[in-house]
């Protein structure tokens, strides 16, 4: 079991953290009662205006979960079936023979061999993950750009496979989520923001959680700075930013408070069902966009350290950002945690990413806060 709190410890993590290069970053820690939140550095080099604990944030794929919990809830309610072929429900999209190969659940967990949309989306990133020939100049150029989920799902449909359906290890796709979405939207006759806004945020009671339909964040908030491994220097913002290119696959925008309360809601079976939660928690092999081999289940994936305790949870990124939360599987323990940076690793002669102090001072604060 871990120790109790201690907030001094997690001051001097939090502050490690931004001294190893984050301009600014913040986390909420957990523990039955006990909560702690922290901060460190600012939220606009500019300005040098402070981050806070309390910030709205963009958190990236930890989207995935809440698509996923909307998905089983609509499985409970006989409306989508977790091994039906994905062709049955939406057979423009995915045609013919793959189609009826392609389940919900292989969406779900990465196991479709679709490929990933992105580096047709966005040119400059066409070698994408070879990223020592990719470049960010189509990050400005599709700033305010609304994509159509369809076009992008097309895109991925249509470039070449990365493995056979069910195959494993999967691997990790934006165009698994935006098929999902669309399948929320034909089951159910609303969007597929409208269907998680009432059925998984409204449910949860999250004041400050939303689908966001321009390219701004509403409320406290900081900058994002992307660095692009080192191409865009000094790192650039991007807080402003159209995420119809991610939609309810990574657009969610949520604070630190909010997603411990939505996961320690899901793990206690109270989003959806005890035995959809155990759909959820099966896991698989899948191969990461750090191109880590991960174990995944249904927008769900477990962390642990060596011969400690499992937890719960999604980390994600946007253009500038990125977050992490986690919740222990008995739901005692939880972090949260907000970075208002981005792709800090440098490449090396081989065009693979550097070590970062970063890394280490993040992993540091992810033991103190989990384990004390």
């Amino acid at each position: 079991m871990n120790n109790p709190l201690d907030p001094a410890a997690l001051e001097a993590a939090v502050e490690n953290v931004h001294r190893a290069g984050v301009p600014g970053l913040f986390a909420e820690v957990r523990d039955g009662d006990q909560v702690w939140r922290g901060a460190a550095g600012v939220a606009d080099v500019a300005t040098g205006r402070p981050v806070t604990a309390g910030m709205r944030h963009r958190v990236g794929s930890i989207t995935k979960t809440f698509t996923a919990a909307a998905v089983l809830q609509q499985v409970e309610a006989g409306w989508i079936g977790l091994d039906t072929p994905i062709g049955r429900y939406l057979p423009a999209l995915v045609p013919g023979e793959r189609g009826e190969a392609i389940t919900v659940r292989m969406l779900l967990d990465h196991t479709s061999g679709l490929a990933e949309y992105l580096p047709y989306a966005y040119p400059s990133l066409k070698a994408y993950p070879a990223i020592a020939d990719t470049g960010p100049q189509s990050l400005d150029d599709h700033r305010f750009t609304r994509f159509d989920p369809v076009e992008l799902i097309a895109m991925g449909v249509t470039a070449p496979a990365f493995g056979s359906p069910g195959g494993t290890p999967g691997v990790y796709s934006n165009t698994n989520y935006l098929l999902l979405a669309q399948l929320l939207e034909q089951v159910t006759g609303a969007t597929a923001e409208r269907c998680i806004t009432e059925n998984v945020i409204e449910r949860a009671g999250l004041r400050d959680t939303e689908l966001p339909s321009g390219p701004y964040v509403d409320g406290p908030h900081s900058q994002l700075y992307e660095a692009w491994f080192g191409m865009i220097d000094p790192p650039r913002d991007y807080s402003v930013f159209d995420m119809s290119w991610v939609g309810p696959s990574a657009s969610l925008i949520s604070t630190l408070s909010d997603l411990n309360r939505f996961y320690g809601l899901l793990l206690a079976g109270e989003i959806v069902s005890p035995s959809s939660l155990e759909q959820m928690r099966r896991t698989v092999p899948v191969v990461s966009q750090e191109l880590r081999t991960i174990d995944y289940g249904l927008g769900l994936h477990p962390m642990e350290g060596p011969g400690q305790a499992t937890f719960w949870g999604h980390g994600g990124t946007v253009w500038g950002g990125g977050a992490l939360a986690m919740t222990r599987a008995d739901g005692g323990r939880q972090l949260a945690v907000a970075v208002n940076t981005q792709r800090w690793n440098r490449l090396d002669s081989s065009g693979l990413p550097q070590p970062h102090p970063i890394d280490q001072a993040l992993a540091a604060l992810y033991r103190v806060a989990m384990y004390g």
